[in-house]
């Protein structure tokens, strides 16, 4: 088959709901993959993901170090391949395996990738079959990572994983859960269904190809002195995720952010701090763009003066007069172009789809996506979410707790499905 392009960015991390066994094999039937699968306790897990490529119909290489032959049997991985498994560069049957492996791969999945795995593969370090197969190939590559939250959560290991996706490399980020001795925390590797889909995706052509899509993300600051500020809790991750995900589907991506967080280098970003500020860079762009997705926590008041210096206890306490910030969202709605697809966010902490309904009709909006920050693991400064979406067509999707990647990815399904209709 006609190999993938590498691509250029991150692919989906994650999904709340499986792909159906009909798409899959339509998506992974007689791609090449090569399954890499490093020393961790979570090789295990490659047995049940091997399975299931070669059951969607896929020709399934194993490879593995020798790390991980302490945790999974060659025999295993052999009989449910597609050929043996290899472990060596020094095979006499085959003097050059890495190469082969490479240039014949649709995809590479290395799953578990442990710290030193994923800190080879950055430096360019190939001293097994593995990592030379990974350095010898031009096709997309997904990795896995597991291990223990404080290896996860190293600087280190944080900038190898940061630099293989600006290469583009898709990361398909670890679970929180339990892991190995006990512990509780992020690191585990992802469910076996959730990289099957992360590989469908990968080899599926870009769906978003062609439009210009505009994401906003992060809670603005409106301030009160130099020092201080109304603000929210929005981390900003499921704008972020919003951005990633259409830009590894393909669009032209451009982020309006509060945030910190880094972007990869396919999203054109945008910083800014103030509702204001937001309101104008938005406005600024909306014509050109035909999907926006308002994913930020924008105030709904500012205060009326801002003090020139600090405001001192010693002062007394301030009396603040607030404003109405501009409503960005209304003023998209009122003056939506043809073709245009409008999504609002709607963060509640009570009735939640009736105040979510309701947002949808004054604002114009043709989707909202709707969430209760009140409910454990939901919304604001969670790596998690769960939301409603409601469409102007009458539609409604549920998305159950996941990753804020996985639901940008349903959220994005839905947008799909709605401008096709």
């Amino acid at each position: 088959m006609l190999r993938p392009q590498p691509q250029q960015q991150p692919r989906p991390t994650r999904t709340d709901r499986p792909p159906s066994p009909a798409r899959l094999e339509a998506m992974i039937a007689g791609s090449n993959i090569v399954l890499g699968i490093s020393g961790g306790i979570a090789a295990y897990k490659a047995v049940e993901l091997l399975r299931r490529l070669i059951d969607a119909g896929a020709h399934v290489a194993p490879v593995m170090t020798d790390g991980a032959a302490h945790f999974v049997g060659e025999t295993t991985l052999s009989a449910l391949g597609s050929e043996p498994v290899q472990t060596s560069l020094w095979d006499e049957s085959d003097p050059i395996p890495h190469t082969r492996l490479g240039q014949n791969a649709d995809l590479i999945v290395v799953a578990p990738a442990t710290a030193r795995l994923i800190a080879d593969y950055a430096i360019g370090r190939s001293h097994d079959l593995l990592t030379a197969t990974l350095i010898a190939t031009r096709a997309p590559v997904i990795v896995c990572p597991a291990m223990h939250t404080e290896m996860w959560e190293h600087p280190a290991v944080q900038d190898n994983i940061a630099t293989l996706r600006r290469r583009g490399v898709i990361v398909v980020d670890p679970e929180e859960g339990r892991l190995a001795g006990g512990d509780v925390g992020a690191g585990r590797l992802a469910a076996p269904e959730i990289i099957v889909a992360a590989v469908e995706q990968a080899l599926t052509a870009p769906d978003l190809a062609g439009l210009s899509v505009l994401v906003t993300a992060g809670g603005t600051r409106e301030p009160i002195d130099p020092v201080r500020f109304i603000g929210n809790r929005s981390s900003g991750r499921q704008g972020h995720a919003l951005a990633e995900e259409a830009a590894a589907r393909g669009a032209a991506v451009t982020l309006v952010t509060t945030t910190a967080i880094p972007s990869s280098p396919a999203v054109d970003r945008v910083q800014v701090s103030t509702a204001a500020e937001m309101h104008d860079a938005v406005i600024g762009r909306s014509a050109s763009s035909d999907v926006i997705v308002m994913a930020a926590a924008v105030a709904d008041f500012t205060p009326v003066v801002v003090a020139e210096h600090k405001i001192k206890k010693a002062d007394g306490v301030p009396t603040i007069e607030l404003r109405p910030t501009t409503d960005t969202l209304a003023a998209l709605g009122t003056n939506k172009t043809p073709g245009q697809t409008i999504v609002g966010f709607a963060a509640e902490t009570f009735d939640v789809e009736a105040n979510a309904l309701g947002k949808l009709t004054r604002k114009g909006a043709d989707l909202i996506v709707a969430n209760d920050v009140g409910a454990p693991g939901v919304g604001f400064e969670h790596e998690t979410n769960s939301v409603t979406i409601l469409c102007a067509s009458g539609r409604r999707h549920e998305v159950g707790l996941t990753s804020k990647r996985a639901v940008a990815r349903e959220i994005f399904n839905l947008i799909i499905d709605e401008r096709r209709a």
